[in-house]
């Protein structure tokens, strides 16, 4: 609508309701209001009109703003989480508008107030969530230096980091590591186009990314005096996001945020660094289609609980380089599988589920019964738990016993408060158990009747009418009721007060059965009142405990993990890898984790040996002779070792690594308007301008996307710069046999390939890496393989042969008036040369003849 809404002016012409609405509505303009009215949220004006169209429901109207009628749209609260998932998924916003006021005491409309606000980064109800993915809520700052901060936090768990970063490209892979659910931005940021594939992208004015607000928010938050204590005071850019991370949560969530209890900074150093052309070409978590289908993450996640499926992603998202902590991983998953527990282990971490999030809503005070039921039944499987882990001597196993005790006070509380099958919700009573609260009980007891009272009033007036069939019955539309059939009415006492007429049937009240029902209502109101008093009462019971809660969660979550990988280890044939401190990676018999298991052929394993004399392997062979998957497989079980893993190899000695680099296929970035050679480029620039002695390149097919001589040139630069100027690990695969020629000149670097047959002019592939390099190509016969017609690979066949002995591939072609290709006609300059004898002419003739050459050509 063009009438500005919110003016006062406009306000005042409509109903008191919609005047409430109005100004509530201005304070939240930004995003959808649910506005509570009965049993339904309406939306109206705009709301309305784009609720509509997302959700697929029906828009009406009500009344008439400056003459036009105002659109309308509902949804039955009774329904309002589906609805809410819908709009999160969408990457929208909810203000959820409530009904406080007490409409027996309210003049005029019931008070009402954003009681909640529903955004993708801040949403805590189970049903809005992916139980298995992390939900981050992030912000992001520039700095006038162009260096950026990040600040990323997942109230579902309390973890709140913050990361510091000086590129385009750390930014680009440190957002793809996270996808946060929503991004907060300032209005002045620049770079738009590093994030506008984040459909939960949130501009924030430029106020709320201030140091000192940011600073003075967090200490707030963590009840300290300043930042020292959590290593983040000089991190000014980062903080500056966190300062906005924490305004917009408090925004939000309208309550205390207990869990949030630190900080902390991430710092490269700590990290195996991975750009985001490596996470995506992995298929860490999501294969290059955007499905969760054959990636590391699905190969590797068995886990018993939601809590520990998170914790595996976010550990194959970020590998370390801490041989202590991954060393403490690899013999906790050792004593895991020498004693024989993972079976069992999973079984019993099943019973205690996702306690991580659970934890967050009693936090937050959101908490439903079941959650507390949930609760309960993690600690009642604690001492089970320990019992069994006491068999494993492991350090790290002790140690999440010793972070995860059993809780005896709080785990008697819940027993006694509340049932074992309690309802989704407190709002209709049913979850405070009979016997923990003694008033409770008494106005319960009244609530449900006193039966006895009623049996003796229906038997005393069955006498009295004599009626027989007369009953007493209660609903909830009209209370209670005497119940006499029409055939008997003539029989109906005079005192009897008609209520309702069915078809069959009188119902009448007499003043002592209304008296009753007054005293049952009235006690059921009080009983539910009580109820929700007592239940919220149990969250401040509950609170001195989160902490411990915390660390519990933390704690189970990470045995999860390490037992989900001891099972895969002893399931797939796996081997402990030796961490080493040396630049070297031997393995021995290495397997790539997923093809392995989903192919439909035994799986070829193959070796790999780098070190200080043999830095770069160059590699050739066929097309699907397994070049890819032999440095992806390289690739993966180094990150599996880097995050604490067993690996798919017979043995694997790995030395430093602190960034891994792929340059595997590319396509077109068209958003970008850059080609598919530019965006080649463009990742082996990074390659070229970041990686070190200690990192490991994988580099496939460089310079395919240019002429031959500038590809082979680039090519050949790319793997000298990289053998000579930086010393990487490197596996280089190319089919521009020219370059193998450099093991010859370059020390460092060595030859392999891919083995395949040729027979009758089409190939098998033995997918077994052999020294030296491959004889030829055999790219006819992958074509021919694919399908390509007879007589282009025949006429494919002629050019090659021609190519080999260095002879023009292009034919002239015939015109209308020409002879055969055999005889071409001669040009008049040719027959013209034809017939002089250079050694009769005078120096004078030969100028003038040249003239007249020139002539003639024109």
């Amino acid at each position: 609508m063009s009438i500005d809404l919110y003016s006062e002016h406009t306000i005042k012409q409509q109903t008191p309701m919609m005047q409430q609405y109005l100004r509530i509505k201005a304070e939240h303009q930004d995003i959808l209001l649910f506005y509570r009215m009965g049993d339904f949220y309406e939306l109206f004006f705009d709301d309305a009109i784009r609720a509509a169209q997302l959700l697929d429901i029906s828009q009406t109207h009500r009344g008439k703003a400056s003459g036009a009628p105002i659109p309308m749209a509902g949804v039955p609260y009774h329904a309002v989480e589906n609805y809410l998932a819908r709009l999160v998924q969408m990457g929208e916003s909810v203000a959820i508008c409530e009904q406080v006021g007490d409409p027996a005491t309210s003049k005029g409309p019931v008070e009402r107030k954003v009681v909640r606000i529903v955004t993708p980064g801040t949403v805590t109800d189970e049903a809005l969530l992916q139980e298995r993915q992390d939900n981050l809520l992030a912000a992001i700052w520039q700095d006038k230096h162009h260096h950026y901060g990040v600040a990323y936090l997942d109230i579902n768990s309390g973890q709140f980091c913050i990361v510091e970063l000086k590129t385009d490209e750390a930014l680009s892979s440190t957002l793809q590591r996270l996808q946060p659910a929503e991004l907060l931005y300032p209005e002045s940021f620049k770079n738009l186009h590093l994030i506008e594939q984040f459909k939960g992208a949130r501009r924030r004015p430029d106020w709320e990314f201030d140091l000192d607000t940011a600073k003075h928010l967090l200490c707030q938050q963590f009840e300290t005096k300043d930042l020292i204590g959590f290593g983040v005071e000089q991190a000014h850019t980062a903080l500056i996001a966190a300062g906005c991370v924490m305004q917009y949560v408090k925004d939000t969530q309208r309550t205390a945020l207990p869990h949030i209890r630190a900080i902390t900074l991430e710092k490269n150093e700590h990290a195996v660094i991975l750009d985001a052309a490596t996470r995506k070409n992995l298929e860490l978590t999501l294969n290059l289609s955007g499905s969760i289908d054959n990636t590391l993450a699905q190969i590797l996640d068995k886990t018993a609980t939601p809590m520990g499926s998170r914790l595996l992603k976010r550990r194959i998202h970020t590998p370390i380089r801490n041989r202590q902590e991954l060393n403490a991983r690899l013999n906790a998953i050792s004593s895991l599988i020498e004693t024989q527990l993972c079976l069992d282990t999973y079984e019993a971490l099943k019973q205690i589920g996702d306690i991580e999030r659970v934890v967050a809503r009693l936090a937050l005070c959101n908490a439903r019964p079941r959650d507390l039921t949930r609760l309960r039944s993690a600690l009642q499987a604690l001492e089970p738990l320990h019992q069994l882990l006491q068999e494993s001597d492991d350090e790290r196993i002790a140690q999440i016993c010793a972070q995860s005790p059993t809780l005896p006070k709080l785990q008697d509380l819940l027993e006694r408060a509340i049932i074992d099958n309690p309802p989704i919700l407190i709002r209709d009573g049913g979850v405070i158990a009979t016997g923990y609260n003694a008033e409770l009980d008494e106005w319960r007891s009244l609530s449900q009747g006193a039966t006895d009272i009623l049996e003796k009033l229906e038997e005393r007036e069955r006498q009295r009418t004599g009626i027989s069939t007369l009953k007493i019955g209660y609903n909830k539309v009209h209370g209670f009721y005497i119940e006499i059939s029409r055939a008997n009415s003539h029989l109906v006492p005079a005192d009897y007060i008609r209520r309702q007429t069915l078809k069959n049937n009188e119902r009448y009240i007499i003043p002592e059965l209304k008296e009753h029902e007054d005293k049952v209502l009235g006690s059921q109101s009080k009983a539910l009142a009580l109820e929700k008093q007592l239940y919220e009462q149990l969250f401040e019971f509950i609170a001195p405990y989160l902490e411990q809660l915390q660390l519990m969660a933390a704690a189970l979550a990470d045995l999860d993990v390490l037992n989900t990988l001891a099972e895969r280890a002893q399931t797939l044939d796996y081997c402990k890898p030796t961490l080493t401190e040396d630049n070297q990676l031997h393995i021995e018999e290495g397997r790539h984790p997923v093809v392995e298991q989903v192919s439909k052929e035994p799986f070829i394993a193959n070796p790999v040996h780098l070190n200080t004399q043999r830095k770069m392997l160059i590699i050739t062979g066929p097309n699907m002779g397994g070049k890819s998957t032999y440095m992806r497989q390289t690739a993966l079980i180094v990150l599996m070792a880097h995050i604490g893993s067993y690996v798919p190899a017979r043995s694997a000695n790995i030395g430093q690594v602190d960034r891994i680099f792929t340059r595997i296929g590319a396509s077109d970035d068209l958003a970008s308007g850059r080609s598919t050679f530019m965006v080649e480029m463009t990742e082996t620039a990074t390659i070229l301008n970041n990686a070190t002695e200690q990192s490991l390149v994988l580099m496939d097919e460089i310079g395919r996307g240019t002429s031959t001589y500038d590809g082979l040139s680039l090519a050949y630069a790319t793997a000298d710069y990289l053998a000579r100027q930086l010393g990487a690990k490197t596996l280089f695969a190319t089919h521009y046999f020219e370059l193998t020629e450099l093991a010859q000149q370059q020390p460092g670097l060595v030859n392999v390939h891919l083995d395949a047959v040729e027979h009758n002019d089409t190939i098998a592939f033995k997918h077994t890496v052999m020294e030296g390099a491959a004889s030829k190509s055999f790219g006819l016969q992958v074509a021919g393989l694919a399908g390509v017609p007879k007589p282009v690979l025949q006429l494919a066949k002629q050019k090659l042969t021609q190519l080999e002995n260095h002879q023009s591939v292009v034919e002239p072609m015939p015109t209308q008036q020409s002879l055969p290709l055999s005889e071409p006609t001669p040009s008049k300059v040719e027959r013209a040369l034809h017939d002089i004898d250079p050694d009769e002419l005078s120096p004078r003739e030969a100028h003038a003849l040249l003239y007249q050459l020139k002539q003639t050509l024109g």
